[in-house]
């Protein structure tokens, strides 16, 4: 619901999410596009990314998105 206010009152927003919560930002995508938004929102462009993340021997890579959306 939070993500549909932001959307009402400023016109475009950008989803971020990283590692499994990848799933939750593209659930939340498509309701507020598709379910809530009846129809007057689209996705506007998607990006993906890998983030690396810790130091020295604890360094890993994750997987990231952003989804960009609006009027």
């Amino acid at each position: 619901m939070s993500a549909l206010i932001q959307l009402t009152q400023a016109g475009e927003i950008v989803g971020k999410a990283r590692g499994m919560a990848i799933s939750r930002a593209v659930d939340v995508a498509e309701i507020v596009t598709k379910r809530l938004g009846s129809g007057q929102f689209k996705v506007k462009d998607i990006g993906i990314n890998t983030e690396v993340v810790g130091e020295g021997a604890e360094t890993r890579n994750i997987s990231s998105i952003e989804i960009g959306g609006g009027k």
